[in-house]
């Protein structure tokens, strides 16, 4: 079994087409095909069913796919790792992650980690947390920013809560605010048009419990919009949403008015696969994160904001005793407390 019959089998098996795996694979067909019947001679067993031009898999290659994905991803890894301690200052991150932190904190991160990481190439999924998690176990993405719980019953992924986060209801700043207070509770919300993000985002999901909880279905005035629709639609004033507060910033057009208690928290997560050793570029990119986090003063946070971390994850000495003042300033204990005991236990994700 060769690397390079693997590499041709998983892109028959994403195209499910010979010809444009060919064409992807940069080979000719017809050696393209030779080598797949070569493994599959190889293994005992056809990988593809080929009836009336059809391809799909057969239960053999079902089983191999996954495996020759890891496969694949580990041989890759392996050649970043040699190459970069051969003393090339190059590399190359894969990362996933939802549309509200692409839309909130990840710009500017990004930019910071270009900045002090020229030579890393930065490739960015944007996604729902379910899509990211699956892509992530194919080996296709080293790290994914993700909104727990963990939506996957596999034991081969770790996540690190890096922050917890209000979700606020948004309303344009052309019109009064909804209730005119500074807080606003969900029973609220009943018989207020909603707009609502299409199937696939956690905050979507999370608004919809949090309101049938309350005894109540939403009147959905727009549904199915991605983060950047739903807030145009807010400003426009066709009606309120349900977001994550930090993709209010910048923002001029919209308010984020806080939900009074019970809140709406989620928490967010850095993910990745335990079997698969991280590379040096990926291991780069997670610190600066934290170094980016820990750096956060209370005012770029603001009240919606909780950064989980400790300065032991940035490996800087001088973070943590500058993050211990913050936190004793903001009257927080520390990353393993919680606020406030209630909070916990009303923490729809």
């Amino acid at each position: 079994m060769q690397f390079q019959q693997l590499a041709y089998f998983v892109a028959v098996a994403r195209t499910r087409h010979f010809t444009r795996a060919a064409e992807l694979s940069r080979v000719a067909q017809p050696s393209l095909s030779k080598q797949i019947r070569s493994l599959e001679r190889e293994l005992g067993a056809p990988l593809f069913s080929r009836a009336r031009g059809n391809i799909t898999l057969t239960p053999a290659g079902e089983a191999l796919l996954p495996l020759a994905q890891r496969i694949l991803t580990d041989l890759e890894t392996a050649r970043r790792e040699v190459a970069e301690l051969a003393g090339v200052r190059r590399g190359r991150v894969r990362l996933g992650a939802t549309p509200s932190l692409c839309a909130g904190l990840l710009a500017d991160v990004l930019s910071d980690f270009h900045t002090r990481f020229p030579g890393i190439e930065l490739h960015v999924e944007e996604s729902g947390s379910r899509d990211l998690i699956r892509d992530l176990g194919r080996g296709e993405l080293d790290l994914a920013l993700i909104i727990l719980p963990l939506h996957s019953s596999d034991p081969d992924f770790s996540t690190t809560p890096i922050l917890r986060e209000n979700l606020v209801v948004a309303s344009p700043t052309s019109r009064p605010s909804p209730n005119g207070r500074a807080s606003i509770r969900i029973t609220e919300l009943e018989h207020r048009p909603l707009v609502m993000f299409r199937r696939g985002y956690d905050v979507r999901e999370a608004t919809l419990r949090a309101c049938r909880a309350s005894g109540f279905e939403p009147d959905l005035a727009v549904e199915g919009g991605e983060m950047d629709a739903v807030l145009r639609f807010v400003e426009a004033g066709l009606g309120l949403a349900v977001v994550p507060s930090m993709v209010l910033r910048n923002r001029p057009g919209l308010r984020g008015t806080p939900l009074a208690r019970p809140r709406l928290l989620r928490t967010v997560a850095l993910a990745r696969r335990k079997d698969v050793e991280p590379s040096h570029s990926a291991e780069a990119f997670r610190r600066h994160l934290n170094e980016y986090l820990l750096a956060m003063s209370p005012e770029d946070l603001g009240p919606d904001l909780e950064v989980l971390i400790s300065a032991a994850d940035a490996g800087d000495p001088e973070q943590e005793r500058r993050w211990e003042g913050r936190e004793q300033d903001r009257g927080w204990e520390g990353p393993g407390h919680e606020r406030q005991p209630e909070d916990r236990t009303q923490d729809h994700r």
